[in-house]
């Protein structure tokens, strides 16, 4: 699943947002919303009193209530996810600039270390960001969102065979903020493979990009 993902900006006018935050920005040095990764805090986009904006959030919808960061969820019909999918103020979307997907097999790069696992990085060709379908509620620990997975295309499906995130095409996103259930259920499928583009294997760990 996308637990690697990169959004190269700040809150500006995309996809219908006005350029505020709902929140206050972090002030501190661990704020860093170029690199998402789970439990990290990043931007979103969500709509509140007939606005829509932008917020600050940790990537893990159930706010580190389960041994696992929930990041990803692709299940819409069970209750726990349809709760806050079927509300439109539950509903938010996650700008990216690209994703990664690790490979499925290590690779031995000659270095006298142990073989690994390379990333995968994908983007979307005529947009330099895209929108990732998600949904948000609130947590003890602050609001948390997830992004919304559905099956992978042929370019993602090589590497990453049981899913990818969905994709929105920008003149979907009004009806992912605000249509009914069964209208964003009709949303959650692969995106085109050729309006997408994928870099890799690259091993940042050994400086290899």
């Amino acid at each position: 699943m996308c637990n690697r993902a990169r959004y190269s900006g700040e809150p500006e006018t995309l996809f219908g947002a006005t350029s505020k935050l709902f929140s206050e920005r972090p002030r501190e040095n661990t704020f860093n919303p170029v690199e998402l990764r789970p439990r990290s805090r990043n931007y979103v986009i969500r709509e509140e009193g007939g606005q829509r904006a932008w917020d600050v959030m940790t990537w893990d919808v159930l706010g580190g209530q389960a041994a696992f960061p929930m990041t990803n969820v692709r299940n819409l019909k069970l209750p726990q996810w349809r709760r806050l999918a079927e509300k439109p103020e539950n509903r938010c979307i996650v700008p990216l600039t690209a994703f990664a997907e690790f490979t499925p097999e290590r690779h031995d790069l000659g270095d006298g270390k142990k073989p690994l696992k390379g990333e995968m990085w994908f983007t979307v060709i005529d947009q330099s960001t895209f929108a990732v379908a998600g949904f948000w509620q609130r947590t003890a620990v602050g609001p948390g969102f997830t992004m919304v997975r559905c099956d992978a295309n042929e370019l993602v499906e090589p590497i990453h065979p049981k899913a990818m995130i969905t994709i929105l095409e920008p003149a979907d996103v009004d009806r992912w903020l605000t249509g009914t259930y069964e209208e964003i259920v009709e949303l959650q499928r692969p995106y085109d493979a050729s309006k997408m583009a994928v870099r890799g294997p690259v091993f940042p760990t050994r400086g290899v990009c």
